[in-house]
């Protein structure tokens, strides 16, 4: 039987905790339920970023700057802002009728030894962190020689399919990056007067000969989708990507110049074997290790074993209190955690959060749904779209292989849609569309 909990102390019709991507969608769209300043979203920071985008930033198909926005432009006024780190600093309570948790996950590299302080050299780098991600693009144009390695941890993370995405990416960039005695030359006027004076003589078209691509991933194949996996091994193929099965990255040490990666077995559990490739430190692109927020790691009595916020699948409502709900990253749902996952929860709540509001029965439901558009080089995508039972695909054409289409989607079309449908809460995901375009057939 699920309970209430309700705090004593300013009251709110609603309050939703956390500004990502799930909880601006809500706030937006629920703050229509109630009466005006009867929502309050819980929020720390001032700033707002658009992470599904973070791979093209660090491909240099996006800056940063377009993919960050103040907070309370993507926030309507009607609602409250409340800044954690004040309101609670002198004990101060928030009372509401209904509580939407949406705190995402936490990013943890400090989980791989000696990884916060490799970050800070020339040649190690992530995209998956704000204050890392505008130095990748620049930091993979300098690299012209060695070993570039990657890595997918195991375990939960936010889009589980960034770590090759990225990979791919590099190995673009080391294909149109030039060299001319030593000097990286990506202007064409440049290369042409370079050319003219040395009769093309000692210069070299690239430097993706030069460079051993490797990715790591805890996965038993490339992709955990086998549709999917299928193209992105021939994909690897092609550009000659070394794939590694199975890898958990655990140790960065600086000293050694050393990657240690536990050896997984087909459960992704550790075998008590290591694996270590010296990577020198050519370069080292790290997708970090994740586990749920602090907040809810401390509040144990709405989470599950994993510390994730503990719902139904479906209506996601809390499994211990009724007037509670969640959305995003920091379920504990068996959904791969994407924006495209959030749209489609968004779906389901549009029809439980008014129902709940007026006591009535929960009818709307999340069929687990999540996509990656996996970039494969600067022209094609692998539309990757699934739920844990297999594909779950809305083009009427086959979307298991690289195509020009979904790259135009994964470019130009998703960003639009995030800022002006999808943290306004007007944007349910792909079901409706997927309908349309294959008969009615969902």
């Amino acid at each position: 039987m699920r309970r209430s909990l309700i705090n004593l102390a300013i009251h709110y019709k609603i309050v939703v905790v956390g500004g990502g991507t799930g909880g601006c969608a809500v706030s937006n769209r629920f703050r229509k339920l109630v009466s005006k300043g009867q929502i309050a979203i819980v929020e720390p920071n001032y700033e707002h970023f658009n992470q599904s985008a973070y791979t093209l930033v660090g491909g240099g198909l996006m800056s940063l700057v377009s993919c960050r926005r103040p907070m309370n432009s993507v926030l309507h006024p009607d609602k409250h802002k409340l800044d954690p780190t004040k309101i609670f600093r002198d004990g101060s309570e928030i009372k509401y009728d209904l509580l939407i948790i949406a705190v995402g996950l936490q990013l943890r590299y400090d989980m791989v030894e000696g990884l916060d302080e490799a970050l800070k050299q020339p040649h190690v780098c992530s995209i998956y962190k704000s204050e890392l991600v505008g130095d990748v693009y620049h930091k993979l144009q300098k690299f012209s020689k060695g070993t570039a390695i990657f890595t997918l941890p195991s375990g939960p993370i936010k889009c589980s399919g960034a770590g090759q995405k990225i990979c791919y990416l590099a190995d673009e960039i080391f294909k149109k990056v030039m060299i001319h005695y030593g000097i990286k030359i990506k202007n064409l006027i440049s290369l042409l007067i370079l050319h003219f004076v040395s009769n093309g003589s000692e210069l070299q078209k690239g430097v993706r000969n030069n460079i051993q691509l490797v990715y790591n991933t805890y996965l038993n194949d490339i992709f955990d989708v086998p549709k999917y996996a299928k193209a992105l091994n021939e994909v690897a193929k092609e550009k000659s990507i070394i794939v590694h099965l199975r890898r958990n990255l655990k140790i960065v040490d600086l000293i050694k110049k050393e990657a240690v990666f536990e050896i997984l077995d087909t459960d992704a559990k550790a075998t008590g074997e290591t694996d270590t490739q010296n990577v020198s430190f050519n370069f080292l692109h790290v997708a970090p290790p994740c586990s749920s927020t602090e907040l809810l790691r401390n509040t144990k009595d709405i989470t599950d074993a994993n510390g994730f916020l503990d719902v139904d699948p479906r209506t996601l409502q809390s499994n211990n209190y009724g007037n509670i709900f969640g959305i995003g990253d920091c379920l504990g749902s068996p959904n791969k955690k994407t924006a495209a996952a959030v749209y489609s929860q968004m779906k389901a709540l549009s029809i439980n959060i008014p129902a709940f509001l007026k006591g009535k029965k929960l009818t709307g439901e999340y069929n687990l749904y999540s996509s990656c558009p996996l970039i494969v080089d600067f022209k094609r995508v692998v539309l990757a779209e699934f739920t844990p039972d297999g594909p779950l695909e809305t083009l009427p054409f086959d979307q298991g292989r690289p195509l020009r289409s979904a790259f135009i989607l994964k470019r130009y079309i998703l960003p639009f849609l995030y800022w002006n449908f999808g943290v306004k809460g007007n944007w349910l995901g792909p079901s409706a569309i997927r309908k349309l375009l294959r008969f009615g057939k969902n």
